[in-house]
């Protein structure tokens, strides 16, 4: 306290300045109405300022839950969507159900540059995820879960050289087995389409349905080229992924509930 009253006789003419200063100020503001709007306009464009700042910057540190929040979304929406076209695809409405479950997880792990790549993501058998669910991002798909722990899960990646997956053209419905060969992570093959195809350089291949994994349609890439086999009775199609399999973060696990009654009645 006295350190406070020695600085105020210390600065005492300086401080009543101040006093004086901010007085007059103050009277020329209430009693000109030129001054009184600017000075309200600066304060106006100062806080403003000053609100706008602090919101970028909580912005960018709520940016991890904002994406979660999206990942949620995006997540409902793809069922919908998935679960739209199966409903669709059904003569007798009333007796439908949902068969395709989504949900979201992070990759932790990512392998691309091996033969055999695999995917580690943050989700398990904690979460209900079971071997062979399908996963999935918003570009197209990414590979076959492989093995579960409590909670993660190890996922064969399409980039692996003993994936085999269904595909077709999407503007027909010929379709094929989608393979790679090894070489570039952004290329893969798609192999066994008919040469009365009509194939053509920038047709976009997806997911043909025929298989309890995959829903139909989900995006894979586009035709880069292709040729005939030996034989020539099939084309060898080289495929150009939507996905950047060397970046991956959020991705979609796909469940379809109808898989153990479509697999008993296929061993029966």
């Amino acid at each position: 306290m006295q350190q406070i009253i020695n600085f105020i006789i210390r600065n005492k003419n300086f401080l009543l300045f101040l006093l004086l200063f901010s007085i007059s100020i103050l009277f020329t503001i209430q009693s000109h109405s030129y001054h009184k709007s600017k000075f309200i306009n600066s304060a106006n464009f100062l806080t403003g300022s000053i609100y706008n700042s602090a919101n970028n910057i909580s912005e960018y540190f709520s940016l991890k839950s904002q994406n979660k929040l999206l990942s949620e979304e995006n997540k409902h929406l793809k069922s919908l969507l998935y679960n739209s076209k199966s409903i669709m695809e059904k003569e007798h409405l009333d007796s439908l159900n949902t068969p395709y479950y989504f949900s979201n997880a992070q990759v932790i792990k990512n392998n691309y540059s091996a033969t055999d790549n695999i995917i580690l993501i943050n989700k398990g058998e904690n979460d209900s995820i079971k071997q062979d669910f399908g996963v999935v991002t918003t570009q197209g798909i990414i590979g076959i879960v492989d093995e579960t722990s409590g909670n993660f899960a190890t996922v064969i990646s399409i980039l692996n050289t003993t994936s085999s997956i269904s595909a077709q053209l999407k503007k027909t419905n010929h379709f094929g087995t989608l393979e790679w060969d090894a070489k570039n992570p952004a290329i893969v093959q798609l192999t066994d389409i008919p040469k009365i195809a009509n194939v053509l350089v920038g047709d976009t291949i997806v997911t043909s349905g025929r298989s309890s994994i995959f829903p139909k349609d989900i995006n894979i890439g586009l035709i880069e080229n292709y040729k005939l086999d030996a034989a020539e009775n099939y084309y060898e199609i080289n495929v150009r992924l939507f996905n950047d399999m060397t970046d991956l973060e959020h991705v979609y696990i796909i469940e379809n509930t109808n898989k153990p009654e479509i697999t008993n009645l296929l061993n029966e």
